[in-house]
Order: C-alpha cells, then structure tokens, then sequence
C-alpha cells in the first residue's frame, strides 16, 4: 500500500457505490493515522484487532490501519448474531473492536473490550491524526485470524500469516486473473472472508476497490455498478452466480463491464457454469481453497471455464481445475491415476496451524500436508475434481454414494432450480438417498425418478424426495447439510 501510494497516489482507490470517497495518497493516509490511533491506544504488534461490520469502505481502511500498526486483524462476518461475534473476539483474545453502527451497540453489550462505531465522529478522528510509518513484521508474522464458518460447532481460528498472504495474492495473477490499475475490485460478497483475501493484489497493482451502498449482494446493483465502472472482477460463492444470472435474464442484459467473476466456496453444479458461461460470455474462473490455504488450492482458468471444443471439456468444467503456483496438490492413498480420496495440500499459502487448537492441527495438518476434509480425484492431466466432503459421503447397503453425483443429475432436468442430497437413516440399507429439491415449475417424484435412471445408476437414485421453497444456507452461501439431516429425523 505504501509503495502504491507513493507511486500513483492519485488513482482512484476507494468507491462507496459509484461515488470516489478516496485516492490511494488519501486511503494511506488515513490508514497510517488509524495505525497511529491505535498505537496511542496502547495496541501493539501482535495485538487483535476485531471488525464486525457489512462490507463498507471504512472495512477498507481498517483492514490497512491494523496492518500498518504491525496488529492482526480478525474479521467477523456482519451477518453473525452478536453472540457469535462475541465469542470470536473472546477466543481471539482481540483488545479492541471496530463495529458498523447498526451492529455497535448489540456488540458492546457482550464484550468487555471497546467497541470503536466507524459510523461515528469517533472513528473519524482517527483518520486525521498524525500517520505512522509500517511497523517491521517478519513472513511468518501472523496477520490475519481467519474463523471458519463453523457449521458444524464452534468456528476455529485459522492462524494466517504475512507470507501465506503474499503468496495467495501473488498466485493471483499467475493463476487467476491478471490485474492492472485500469481495474477494480466490487466487494459483494463478505469482505470477513474470501473476498478481503483478494484486497492485497488489488492494492499492489491500484486497482479500484468499489463497495456497493448495500454492503451486501444485489443483482441489479453489481450489475450497474460493472457497468458503469468498467473492467471489474469479484468473488461470488456459486448461488450467489445463480441469482446474478437469473438477475440479468429477467433485465435482459448481459454483464457490461464485468471483467471477471471469481467463483467458488462450495460446489459449482455443471448446469448453472454452462448456462452462466452462455449468457454473460468467457467471464469466469473457479478457484478451490479454504480458510486453511486461502483462496490458493486449485484453479479453473478462463479457457478452461469457457472451453467447449476439448473432448473432455465436459469433466474439466466439473472440475476444480490445477493446482495452483503456490501448492502441491495429492490424493490420500491414491494407488493410481483418478483414484478418489481425501485432498492432500502443502506450500507457502497453507497455514501454521489453528488458534490455541492444538488437538484440531494436529488432526488437519501431518507431516507439512494438510488435509482438507474434501474426497476428491487426480486425472492424468492434472485437474483435480471434488467428489464431496468425506463427511456427506452416503453408505448405502455397503456402497459409497457420493451426493454431488446425484445434484448434479437431478440439476441437469429443467424443472428442478436447486437441490441438496443427504443420507437418511435406514434399518434396510444403513442409509437412503434423499433429496431436497426446489423446483422451478410442476414436478413429480416419479419424473425425477424416472430421469435419475437415464442418467445414473440406480443404487444411487434417490429413495425418497422432499420439495422445498428453499434450501437453508449460512452466512457465505454453503448449504446446510446438517439442518437438512435434521429435517429427515
């Protein structure tokens, strides 16, 4: 940040929707005065830093003032409950916390630690006073504490340091997408998550770095926020690429200005890439990563994603690509060539560990490998592809089932919009296949049935369906699997 402040400190920076609120000479200068506030606020480096707020442009600066200060910044995504927000800052021991003002006051009434309101004249002191030079930190530094989404109990910290920063946004434009000062980052997904890990290479570069009014994601502004900038890439988990598509069918238009739309964070269903890819054109990349090697696991090239002439284009674009510059990539007990097992990764972008987790890194990390909990396989050419999570793997009279095959069946007939498939207790089988199903016109069991078995074997047809109008999602857009168990009894 300083050295693109030094040299092109007047490019456009920082966009409240499509209002400049600052160039890169001014967002330095208020981060550097928000490091020198909390430096007189007595934190050090290696302190926490909390901020629970949507996506706003002060998130921007905060991200950068905590940085500048030497401190670790431990984002929480605004849609938590305050609760939850709580006992993140109390696992991470952070000393201070920043909260957007609609969230201040119910933050403040669970924490010990102050709570700054970035809406208020407060935080806006804090940017005008006296800036500070970076203070010195080493590459294994700690900078970030990133807590998973926890659907499954409490979230774990992740422990991510300078260097996996570095090398997650410096595999950017090697294996994602380049970037150049002509560009901007839109920030509609949580900035709490996968997309504030893209800040850095946008800073590096001067790229733009646009916040809708929202603070959030709707269709209709992302698309005229691209349209009226230009040239802008964002994160997107894949429903959120299902409802920008239905967005922009309904309006009739086709994505002007949208550079490139990064996707992933849960499975992308061959269906949906193929239809988004024929309305808005060659504008998307897949990566895979986790928390625990951010955003930096595989990707999904444009080619690749648009490619419709390879005679395997089919399996690569049900693939989550190569692996990525940074990381090896293999397959657990793989004896051979597309052999499936759990994903294996190391390299610079794989973190130290958990946060005062001992007992859960040394079950996730063994011997510098990480295991990432996904079952998925290898082919000859190295594009990796996910088969599911070991953990929704479904036994059925003794034979695996892995639910993504049957989703992405069942997504391949018209009237079915979205679905979810789990294993349901059976005193016959072990387990059933069920599906949860969100159809978009009339549709009956016995036509999903029936076009299950044109298109997969029959031991994995659902034995039983329930039609929904939705299906429950967390805060990033990853279905609850759990909650759907629990439906089932």
């Amino acid at each position: 940040m300083q050295r693109t402040a030094a040299r092109a400190g007047d490019a456009p920076a920082l966009l409240a929707g499509p209002r400049l609120v600052a160039d890169y000479a001014g967002f330095y200068r208020q981060a550097s005065a928000l490091a020198g506030a909390l430096r007189d606020a007595e934190i050090a480096p290696g302190d926490r830093v909390a901020v629970f707020a949507k996506n706003c442009v002060e998130y921007l600066i905060v991200f950068y003032g905590v940085w500048l200060a030497g401190a670790i910044v431990v984002p929480i995504n605004g849609k938590l409950h305050p609760k939850e927000a709580a006992w993140i800052i109390g696992d991470s021991g952070a000393k201070l916390a920043f909260a957007s003002g609609d969230l201040a006051g119910g933050l403040s009434a669970q924490v010990d630690v102050s709570v700054v309101d970035i809406s208020e004249a407060g935080f806006a002191a804090m940017l005008v006073g006296a800036g500070m030079e970076p203070v010195p930190r080493e590459a294994e530094d700690l900078c970030w504490l990133f807590y998973t989404s926890g659907t499954t109990g409490q979230p774990k910290g992740v422990r991510i340091s300078n260097a996996m920063v570095m090398a997650a946004s410096l595999a950017y434009p090697v294996d994602v997408d380049p970037v150049t000062a002509a560009d901007a980052a839109l920030y509609a997904a949580p900035m709490s998550h996968g997309a504030g890990l893209y800040l850095s290479i946008h800073v590096l570069m001067g790229a733009a770095h646009i916040v809708p009014d929202s603070g959030g994601f709707e269709p209709a502004e992302v698309l005229e926020l691209s349209a009226s900038h230009g040239s802008t890439s964002m994160f997107m988990a894949p429903t959120m690429v299902r409802r920008l598509l239905d967005a922009a069918k309904a309006a009739e238009v086709r994505g002007a200005g949208i550079k490139t739309i990064v996707y992933g964070g849960g499975p992308m269903y061959l269906a949906d890439i193929v239809e988004a890819v024929d309305w808005f054109g060659p504008k998307f990349v897949q990566i895979y990563g986790q928390g625990e090697c951010p955003m930096s696991i595989s990707a999904l090239t444009r080619a690749d994603v648009a490619d419709r002439k390879h005679p395997r284009w089919r399996e690569r674009l049900g693939s989550v690509g190569r692996a990525q510059s940074v990381v090896e990539v293999a397959i657990e007990g793989a004896a051979g060539s597309d052999a499936a097992g759990e994903i294996m990764v190391k390299g610079a972008s794989v973190m130290p560990g958990y946060w005062l987790n001992n007992a859960a890194t040394d079950k996730t990390l063994r011997d510098g490998w990480l295991m990432t909990g996904d079952v998925g396989r290898l082919d000859v050419d190295g594009y990796l592809t996910l088969v599911d999570r070991s953990k929704d793997l479904i036994i059925s009279g003794g034979t695996n089932i892995y639910p993504r095959e049957v989703e992405e069946a069942l997504l391949q007939h018209p009237g079915v919009h979205e679905v979810s498939v789990v294993g349901r207790a059976s005193a016959e089988w072990g387990e059933d296949v069920i599906a949860f199903v969100v159809a978009v016109d009339a549709v009956t069991e016995a036509e999903l049935n029936a076009f299950c078995l044109e298109n997969i074997a029959r031991f994995k047809r659902p034995k039983g369906y329930v039609f929904v109008e939705d299906l429950p999602k967390n805060n990033y857009g990853k279905v609850l699997k759990t909650e759907l168990r629990a439906r089932l009894g």
